[in-house]
């Protein structure tokens, strides 16, 4: 009975059966923390849907679809009966050049603890037409009904009264009243035959807009030469699309689009919608809040398991070495605790910036800890040495986060010093010695009893 009761006091004691438990902890705790990256995504959820619902107050993401100009036809043809039939179709032809200058006045609206960004815009849009012999066979072109279009996203960002003005002539353009697949929401400016009974076959056309959006504006370069300047007071600008601009340094952003007709798949005439998506030439500049407190949110929690997997390594080893037992249920105390840390900065980081709410969760969970840790271990050099361990884990985490191109690298050299660490520090240690039964258990005469942890 006495021997039953040693093997299993035995047991009870085994480092071997002690570290295969602290693997099933730390495993368990994968549960919550996949559970905060959820928590993260609804997160993020939310706010993009609430964000959807502050622009469409305002205006969505602007798309501007320079004019074009429409030409009505009717074609005529031999039916199988050898009756003559009539189809009506819209000769389009894109502007010669087209040239846009912009102005943006990016402003932040909250809603809650969510925010969004919207401007105002003062745009001008100048450039040319050049009436050539437009030949389609078997059809007639009526110059009479001849109109221009002008494609945006969302015309309730207009803000003002927009007239065109073509070789000095004034035109009031309307909502078309339909979405075109490829313009967008559509204003028409019709013009009737007089523009065209003169000699002159350059048509020239300027207006000027005022438009509302939100995060972004966009620009589909139809002209044979485009030239768009966009300008605004925004310190961190996204140049998206297929082209890149040309920046100038200055308080805010300015940049300058040059695009020739061979640098886009759109062509020079097309009859109603037989061509491909205009979309696939669009390019502007992005507003969007460059820092994502959500995503760095969500790369934080990928790194739970190394923080739970490190700091139990630490307290495993404090016990080995200082033989002060530690009990599973410690250990899933400070686990819970590690977890938490990314609850509390994920709802601090809503109300402050990223920075701010990682060192205030930081220091309340270390904190935590190490008040924990003193009551475990008693020992004031120990809960020291856990202390400085767990800043150095969190100030390599923040590094990690802010070194966004090179965090693969960063990451992968931190893990290989903290494993050459690991493997420093428990080189001396009888692993084997630790099996015996409790009186006979011990480091061997290279042991680390004469040494500090």
């Amino acid at each position: 009975m006495e021997t039953k009761m040693k093997k299993v006091e035995k047991l009870s004691q085994s480092v071997t059966l002690k570290a295969v438990i602290i693997v099933i902890l730390t495993l368990f705790l994968l549960i919550p923390s996949i559970m905060v990256q959820d928590l993260i995504r609804e997160r993020q959820y939310r706010s993009t849907e609430t964000i959807e619902k502050i622009n469409e107050k305002w205006s969505n993401a602007q798309t501007l679809c320079a004019p074009v100009l429409s030409i009505p036809l009717t074609t005529t043809y031999k039916t199988s009966d050898n009756k003559t039939a009539y189809e009506h179709h819209t000769l389009n032809v894109a502007p010669e050049t087209l040239n846009i200058e912009t102005e943006l006045y990016p402003e932040e609206r909250h809603y809650g603890i969510y925010k969004t960004i919207l401007y105002k815009s003062d745009i001008d849009i100048s450039g040319t037409f050049e009436l050539g012999d437009f030949v389609v066979v078997n059809s007639v072109l009526h110059w009479d009904n001849a109109y221009m279009r002008l494609g945006l996203t969302d015309l309730r960002g207009i803000t003002n009264n927009i007239s065109f003005k073509l070789n000095d002539q004034s035109y009031e353009a309307e909502a078309g009243g339909t979405y075109d697949e490829y313009l967008g929401r559509e204003l028409q400016i019709t013009l009737g035959d007089s523009l065209f009974k003169t000699s002159n076959k350059t048509i020239s056309f300027n207006c000027k807009l005022n438009l509302n959006g939100s995060e972004s504006i966009n620009f589909i370069p139809l002209g044979k030469t485009t030239n768009v300047h966009v300008t605004g007071a925004w310190n961190a600008p996204g140049y998206v699309g297929n082209f890149s601009p040309e920046t100038i340094p200055s308080e805010g952003f300015d940049a300058t689009w040059n695009i020739l007709r061979y640098n886009r798949n759109i062509p020079d005439t097309w009859i109603d919608n037989n061509i491909d998506n205009f979309y696939d030439s669009t390019f502007g500049v992005n507003l969007v809040n460059t820092v994502d407190h959500y995503q760095q949110n969500m790369r934080s929690a990928k790194y739970a398991f190394m923080f739970i997997a490190l700091t139990f390594v630490v307290f495993f080893f404090v016990e080995i070495l200082t033989k002060k037992k530690i009990h599973p249920i410690q250990y899933l105390l400070v686990g819970i605790a590690l977890i938490l840390f990314y609850s509390l900065l994920l709802s601090i980081s809503e109300q402050l910036s990223f920075g701010l709410a990682y060192l205030i969760a930081s220091i309340a969970i270390i904190g935590l800890i190490t008040a924990y840790a003193f009551s475990i271990f008693k020992n004031k050099s120990q809960t020291a040495m856990l202390t400085v361990i767990l800043c150095l884990l969190y100030v390599f985490l923040y590094v990690v986060l802010q070194l966004e191109d090179i965090a693969l690298l960063i990451g992968s050299i931190g893990l290989f010093i903290i494993l050459g660490i690991i493997m420093y520090f428990s080189r001396k240690i009888n692993w084997y010695k630790q099996e015996e039964l409790p009186g006979t258990e011990g480091l061997n005469s290279n042991s680390y009893e004469n040494e500090s942890i």
